[in-house]
């Protein structure tokens, strides 16, 4: 029996502990879970037999990501990028002379 392959295209965004755009520029091509984790009894442990879930492709872009998924034909559903709702401040403008605000204790 012939399983198809499945994937997920995206960007990643920046992680909480991140204070820069580093590694978010890159999209990555990971592979769908095929089966359920399985609990070890004794140890508690999760564990898969699935060792594509291993698999992390990094593409420059989402061409590049998508044209290999087509070339090796891979099902793919491509995730768009959410960028952040609001635009970062530095800390000087706080202090500036024509805030919007009057600055207050």
């Amino acid at each position: 029996m012939f399983q198809f392959m499945t994937a997920k295209i995206y960007r990643p965004a920046k992680t909480a502990m991140q204070s820069g755009k580093a590694k978010t520029h890159l999209w990555l091509l990971e592979f769908d879970q095929e089966e359920p984790r399985r609990i070890d009894p004794i140890l508690g442990y999760t564990s898969s037999g699935d060792m594509k879930q291993q698999v992390r492709l990094t593409f420059e872009s989402q061409e590049l990501a998508e044209a290999y998924a087509k070339r090796e034909g891979i099902e793919y559903r491509v995730v768009q990028p959410k960028e952040p709702a609001r635009q970062a401040a530095s800390y000087t403008d706080n202090f500036r002379f024509n805030r919007s605000q009057p600055w207050t204790h």
